[in-house]
């Protein structure tokens, strides 16, 4: 019974599954995420998931980080496009971030484990910059 479910095909994830998800993923972040929800800031809610991954990169933690990267990516292959363009301006783009906060052997690791769609959007992100930033 459990493959079925997990070979079904998944619907697409409006902000408020999304939510749902988020607050399944990040026990710790339960309170947060529902008081943000209730505001609905979206925005709001994939910016606390980005702090709490940020205090468990000081701590070092890269393997608890890939789960989790791989679980924001479940969200994004599957989200719409509001749900989308969220996770790539905010989620994806804080991965620079992550970048200069890590230890060079850390960030190669979670780099490694990030999902290939990320890497790609990561990647688009810094030519970018590099064009408009001169970064």
């Amino acid at each position: 019974m459990k493959l079925i479910m997990m070979n079904a095909p998944m619907h697409t994830i409006d902000q408020k599954i999304a939510v749902e998800y988020l607050k399944f993923f990040y026990p710790p972040l339960r309170n947060e995420i529902s008081k943000l929800s209730v505001q609905d800031n979206f925005a709001g809610i994939i910016q606390a998931t980005i702090n709490y991954l940020k205090s468990l990169l000081l701590e070092a933690k890269i393997n608890i980080i890939s789960h989790h990267m791989k679980l924001m990516h479940l969200i994004y292959r599957n989200g719409n496009s509001y749900v989308r363009d969220i996770i790539e301006n905010l989620f994806v783009r804080s991965l620079e971030s992550f970048k200069k906060h890590a230890k060079i052997q850390h960030w190669k690791l979670l780099y490694q484990y990030m999902p290939e769609s990320f890497q790609v959007i990561y990647e688009d992100q810094r030519k970018q910059d590099k064009i408009f930033f001169g970064k």
